[in-house]
């Protein structure tokens, strides 16, 4: 649910409120009005000044994560006395020298790869031989193409021999006209043993460098800690400078919003200030921001929610009612109750590694839940049917789903789905704002579930619907016909009426769109059945067909369980966001709660 806001109109004296904000700042309660963005060169230099607070910290992250002993960094390398700033400008200097060493070594061994084929020399005796008057000429060859005929035509000396190729020289008189067989090599600019000098050098640099950034990740905490400070001043900047002056610039005014519940204290605050203030409950036209407020099940879904776009103000808050549907489609994409155990198991053990991510790991495991739910109506664990790898008896096996009763199971599924949101729009709809708006959404329900049981007649001969049946569906359309518009005459909402009927192509293309439920779950199933049967061939190799089975299952299914959870996360979106929020009415457009705090 939406937390209702109270909305509060503040008159400030312009030279106190700098003052004010910071009070209200340690308060932690109210969101002010404000633009988001740089407004002149000062906040500018704040915000690009977090950008690389966090740049770091992300980069130090990285480097802590890989160090195998961090008993041996040495904390000596860095000066603990520094600042928070220096020490930035620390890292980066450490970032930006390692990343031009590695470069200038791979251009080095690069250019050393080259010069080693020509053998050893020395510039100063390249130099003496130009002051004679020779001009020289560098050439490489096939051993077998080389002629030792050219010996007593040109001047020439071989310089090395190396895997089947010769490098020779000619020196020529300065000025002659001079032609060969083959086209000219080009000669490196520096010797490789020079260049053996120069990467040795880089290496020292690269590795005293390294050590240098292993010793900076011990201040991560600390960049950390000045990183929400220079937000903190940049929010309460913007707070300041986006105010909206009056009176000559002698006045501000100010625009804040705070939860309802946390008026009692807000006020106090104010009357303490001595602020003149007004004060009344928000409403829909105000667009204040939105804080939701779920129960412990729902909570953990709302940052799916917030992927697509947080609900306005007064609107109905969805999450509560597509979590539960979002689980259990997520576990019907997956398909399989193997890795549902696996998602259960794995996100349980790494809470113990990982508890700042906790809520997550927690959606993790509704998540694998889901999977082994719905993976259980076919019986599939880790790409095997258990109903022929079990000895169970016929009657055992008949409980479990075949591929047509998945196919529409599916389709049943998201009948299930739209019609849920129908009947939430319709009964907020009516609570909202009277019981005839949501009448033609109640005869919408009423329409899709006697054309589904009608259809369902037509392929199940058992099911045969009483001959009232058809004049529930009659009115159900009435129900449309008449209340798809609420004003109007009569004839306009007749019209009105008439043309929504339309949607009855929408309501066909949104209930095909659950299909995709059946396909991903059959294709991860096909996935895990073929991992299984390669893995099953390589028994069959003498001695250690056991190992390279056992570790192609491994990998196999590993495999198969990211591209699967990968599919099995984002389908179940797109039918959240787009047949269910539709069906449900939903527009979104809300900005988030963000009160001005440090």
């Amino acid at each position: 649910m939406i937390t209702r806001m109270n909305k509060y109109s503040m008159i400030i004296y312009h030279a106190d409120l700098s003052s004010f904000l910071e009070r209200l700042q340690n308060l932690g309660m109210v969101d002010i009005k404000r633009e988001n963005r740089a407004v002149d060169s000062h906040s500018k230099e704040l915000y690009e000044q977090t950008h690389r607070y966090r740049q770091i910290i992300k980069k130090l992250g990285v480097v802590r994560e890989s160090i195998a002993d961090k008993t041996k960094i040495d904390l000596s390398l860095v000066d603990k006395r520094k600042t928070a700033e220096e020490l930035l400008e620390a890292a980066e200097e450490c970032f930006n020298n390692g990343s031009l060493w590695e470069q200038e070594l791979q251009n080095a061994d690069r250019e050393r790869t080259e010069a080693f084929e020509w053998g050893e020399y020395n510039r100063e005796d390249i130099e003496k031989i130009k002051m004679l008057g020779y001009d020289m000429h560098f050439y490489s060859t096939s051993d077998k193409r080389f002629n030792q005929e050219w010996s007593s035509v040109y001047l020439i000396h071989k310089l090395n021999q190396s895997k089947g190729k010769t490098y020779f020289v000619i020196l020529t008189p300065v000025g002659e006209d001079f032609k060969f067989d083959i086209p000219e090599s080009k000669f490196p600019q520096t010797s490789f043993n020079l260049l053996d000098i120069k990467i040795d050098a880089l290496q020292k640099n690269i590795e005293s460098n390294n050590r240098r950034v292993e010793a900076l990740t011990h201040f991560i905490e600390l960049l950390d800690k000045r990183s929400i400070e220079v937000g903190g001043e940049l929010d309460l900047y913007l707070a300041n400078t986006s105010s909206q002056k009056e009176a000559e610039g002698t006045i501000a005014v100010l625009t804040g919003y705070a939860p309802i519940n946390e008026n009692r204290v807000v006020a106090d605050f104010l009357d303490n200030e001595g602020v003149y203030y007004l004060s009344k409950e928000a409403v829909d036209e105000d667009n204040p921001p939105i804080k939701l407020k779920n129960n412990f099940f729902a909570k953990l879904y709302e940052p799916i929610g917030e992927l697509y776009m947080l609900p306005k103000y007064g609107e109905l808050d969805l999450t509560p009612y597509f979590a539960p549907f979002y689980m259990l489609f997520f576990g019907f994409c997956l398909g399989d109750m193997g890795y549902g155990l696996v998602l259960l198991v794995g996100a349980g053990l790494a809470k113990f590694k990982m508890p700042k991510m906790k809520s997550y790991l927690t959606l993790v495991q509704l998540l694998g839940l889901g999977a082994v739910i719905m993976a259980s109506l076919s019986g599939t664990f880790f790409g095997a049917k258990l109903a022929e790898i079990l000895p169970l008896t016929d009657s055992a096996k008949a409980l479990f789903f075949t591929d047509l009763k998945m196919f529409w199971f599916a389709i049943i599924f998201g009948l299930v789905h739209i019609i849920t949101a129908r009947i939430i729009t319709a009964i907020d709809s009516m609570i909202r704002k009277g019981w005839q708006y949501g009448m033609s959404n109640i005869g919408w329900t009423i329409v899709i579930i006697w054309a589904s049981l009608a259809y369902a007649g037509t392929m199940v001969p058992e099911l045969v619907l009483p001959p009232f049946a058809k004049f529930i569906g009659f009115f159900g359309a009435l129900l449309i016909l008449l209340f798809s518009s609420v004003e109007g005459n009569f004839f306009i909402r007749i019209l009105k009426g008439t043309v929504s009927f339309y949607d009855i192509t929408g309501v066909f293309g949104d209930m095909l769109s659950y299909i995709r439920l059946f396909g991903l779950a059959t294709s991860g199933g096909i996935l895990g059945m073929v991992v299984n049967s390669v893995a099953m061939g390589m028994l069959g190799l003498p001695y250690v067909g056991w190992l390279f089975a056992g570790l192609f299952l491994l990998i196999g299914h590993t495999a198969v369980l990211a591209l699967s959870c990968l599919g099995a996360f984002v389908h179940p979106m797109r039918l959240t966001f787009v047949e269910f929020y539709k069906n449900a009415g939903f527009t979104g457009g809300g900005k988030a709660f963000r009160p001005l705090s440090k």
